[in-house]
Order: C-alpha cells, then structure tokens, then sequence
C-alpha cells in the first residue's frame, strides 16, 4: 500500500548518527515516520532538497532574550525569529531577567509568554539563589525548566551565588544537571583595579583565565562532594580544558563560536566594547587549546550565549560598557565555515548542537533524525557563500560581532515539529512555539522519586 505523509523531504542528505545518507524524510503530524526511498509514497507537499544537507534541529542551550524587563534589547519573539533565521530549532532561554526567574511563578510567566508567541521550541532556566536553594529539587521539574543555573561570578543582571556553601546548598538538592557562569567572583573584586578605563582590551586582564579555572576547580570538588552533575558554560580558557579532560564524570562543557572563532588582541582593536563579553575573548593560545577540547572529545555542546545588547549601551566608556554580544542566529553559519575550513567534520557539529544538548540535558523526541522523534530539522547549503550583515540579523540590537564576514555554509530551511518555519531567509509560518520536555522531569519519572 502506498504511504501517505504531511511532507516528503526528497533528496537531501541526512547527517545523523550513521554518518551522512542520501534519503527521502517522511513527516506525519509533525513527527518523523520514514527515512529511505519513498519515491513511491505521496505526500501534502514534497520539498526537493537535492544537493542539501539535513541536519537534526539545532538546539542553543544558552540564550538571554531579556523578556521580560529589558525588552528594549531583545525579547522572545524577536530572539526567536533570529533563531529560526539562524537554523536555530529549541532554545533554552537565561534567568536573569526582571524579575529574575526563580519561582515557580516566573518561570510559568515565560512560559506563557513563549507559547505560540516563539518561533522555535523553548525552554527555560531557573536560577538558583541562596533563598530558593531548598526548592530546586521542584524548580527543576517544572514544565518548561531546563534545569538550574547558577551564576558564581557576576555578569549581566544580580543572580549570584559566589560562596561554596551556598553553591553545595542548591547542588546537594539537584538531580538535573545544573549550569554554571564559572568566574571567582571574590578574585573579580579584588582585581577590579586592573580595569582601564576606556581600554576594553583591560577585560580579559582583569577576568584573567586564573579568575576562570580557579572557580571551575571549586565547582568541581563541590559537584563531587554532593554526588552533583554540572554543567560548564562558555569555557574560555586552554587551562580549564586541560583540567576537565580529567573530571568529565561529573562536568559537562559548553563553548561557543564566540571563543573559536574571535582572537585578543586583534578583536578588542576592531569592534571596542562590542567585543566585550564575559568570559571574555582571549588570545590565540587560549582559543587553540578550545578547538583542542574539541578535537579530543572533551567539550559536549555548543552554546551562542545570544547577550544582546543595544549600540547606546555598548558605547558606553569601558567598563560601563555591557558584556555580552548576539549570537544565536549566526552560530550555525559560523560554525559550517569552520566545518568547510577543516577544522571539525559535519557529523562533530551535529554531535555538539544536536546530540549533545540531547544527551546531556535528557531532551525528549529531538536532537536525532530517527522514526518517532520531533521533525526539529535544520536543512543546510555547505557550498553556499554568504555574507553576514547587521542588516540580515532579526535581533532587536541591530548589531553582529560578524557584519562583513563572509563564510561557506549557510542555513536555508528551518522545521520544528515538522512545520516549515523559515525558509531561504523568510519566515513562513506564524510563531508557534512549545516548551521543551525532559525525560527527567516527564511526570511518571517525578512520581517514581
């Protein structure tokens, strides 16, 4: 009997845990129902996708969207809609908004405000404070949690948990895996003198890599003396790389292209104060020992760390400054050129925005193209030369570290539960986005603890 789907994807070449096959896709009610030849099988709309790639959908597990409170920078619609322009499929959203996500009662305020208003799948972190520290064994269970973030060193926003009891207080409860901001926020103060005013290239002086590694030292002895999982946010420096390769039974490693693809000191003399972020961008050495991480199998996932911000809070005198810089919607465009360069295969890409975010995070039906699971699908040209311009990002700040970049490899099609959201450059369907589920918090699992 002849098969009938929603959409038939034909002729493109699915890049998955088997390597890279030229296959037919087959969608029904927005889920993966067949891979292989259906040249005979009809379909609602058939898409031809010869000589593209097909990836399972990217997922960006470190992304700040502002909503709500400082909205004039970005919020979920808009940082969704450069989301699916960059490729982008689920998104898990940052806490430190107004007000701070840390009840239960904000985190569903987001996740009201997301549904059917975000173009991609979400999620959301919640932070772990000293006063909600006695919760988060519920908070990390919540529909549309992504689990517990935890700021040990200061950055955007007042979240901050910088002492080691405090920190053991809140890993002590978890059975998620946490996420941290690893800088010695003790270490900071005491350095601050180091700033120069008006000198941004004074950021990663003043947040040095011994401000990194020594915080990443105590979140993993901490993380091993309460049988705690973390998970490491934007590594900057070779010297936490070399010291997780060690300890990956309990930590996890997020990097993001930000740390691969820019370089101190020639970033600092070209963009100022846009280049600024926290971990700061280091010199070459630092980020040669990053793709090292790569090439040896230590980092897991990658992460934009999407921190917009606008041009009048940018231009403020270094350090007023803001830290932080879009990024969602160029990853994977910057990530196919270093994939084009040689510098990591298609399949290590996948394995780091798709499997990765998946395996670690216990994402449920997305992160692989396989019969059964969420058609979240990012449809790629890796021949395609493209340029990257502030006036191609959908951001609110209107701005991309990237403006004038040229790379190979460009992300044409985006789908999320099988409905075409962005196609060459466009958006075609109207936003609607749902929370994410998570194998560790579906409510059998919850009942069983």
């Amino acid at each position: 009997m002849p098969q009938i789907f929603d959409v038939i994807l034909k002729g493109g070449t699915v890049v998955n845990q088997d390597g890279r096959v030229q296959r037919d896709l087959g969608i029904v009610g927005g889920k993966i129902m067949a891979l292989g030849d259906l040249s005979m099988a009809s379909a609602g709309e058939v898409v031809d996708c010869t000589g593209l790639h097909i990836l399972p959908g990217v997922i960006d597990s470190q992304v700040h969207f502002r909503e709500p409170g400082l909205d004039h920078k970005e919020d979920l619609e808009t940082g969704s809609r450069a989301a699916v322009l960059g490729g982008v499929t689920c998104v898990f959203e940052m806490p430190n908004t107004i007000p701070q996500t840390t009840t239960p009662e904000a985190l569903a305020d987001k996740v009201r405000r997301g549904r059917h208003r975000m173009h991609c799948d979400f999620a959301f972190w919640v932070g772990g404070t000293h006063e909600n520290a006695a919760d988060v064994a519920e908070l990390e269970r919540l529909p549309g949690a992504a689990g517990i973030k935890v700021f040990m060193g200061s950055s955007t926003g007042d979240l901050l948990v910088e002492d080691d009891r405090g920190v053991a207080e809140i890993l002590k409860r978890t059975r998620r895996r946490a996420a941290f901001h690893s800088e010695d926020e003790m270490m900071l103060r005491e350095r601050m003198n180091l700033r120069v005013e008006g000198d941004p290239s004074s950021h990663p002086v003043w947040r040095s890599p011994e401000v990194a590694l020594t915080c990443t030292k105590r979140l993993v002895r901490i993380a091993r003396e309460t049988g705690a999982r973390v998970h490491i946010l934007h590594i900057s420096t070779g010297d936490e790389m070399e010291f997780l390769k060690d300890h990956k039974d309990v930590a996890t490693v997020e990097v993001l292209p930000n740390h691969l693809t820019l370089v101190a000191p020639d970033c600092y003399e070209r963009l100022g104060t846009y280049a600024q972020m926290n971990p700061p961008i280091r010199d070459d050495s630092h980020r040669r020992r990053i793709w090292w991480g790569v090439e040896q199998g230590i980092v897991d996932v990658l992460g934009s760390d999407h921190a917009p911000h606008t041009h009048e809070e940018k231009h403020h005198a270094y350090p007023a400054s803001h830290s932080g810089m879009p990024g969602v919607q160029t990853l994977v465009p910057i990530m196919l050129d270093h994939v084009n360069a040689g510098r990591l295969t298609l399949e290590r890409f996948v394995d780091l925005s798709s499997a990765g975010p998946q395996r670690i995070f216990g994402v449920e039906g997305k992160g692989r193209i396989a019969v059964g699971y969420d058609a979240d699908l990012t449809i790629v040209d890796l021949k395609r030369r493209e340029t990257i311009t502030n006036a191609w990002g959908a951001s609110k700040c209107g701005w991309t570290p990237y403006d004038g970049v040229t790379v190979t490899g460009w992300p044409v099609g985006t789908y999320v539960r099988g409905r075409k959201v962005m196609w060459e450059a466009e958006i075609v369907t109207p936003a609607q986005g749902e929370p994410a589920r998570f194998l560790e918090a579906l409510p059998q699992v919850a009942a069983r603890r």
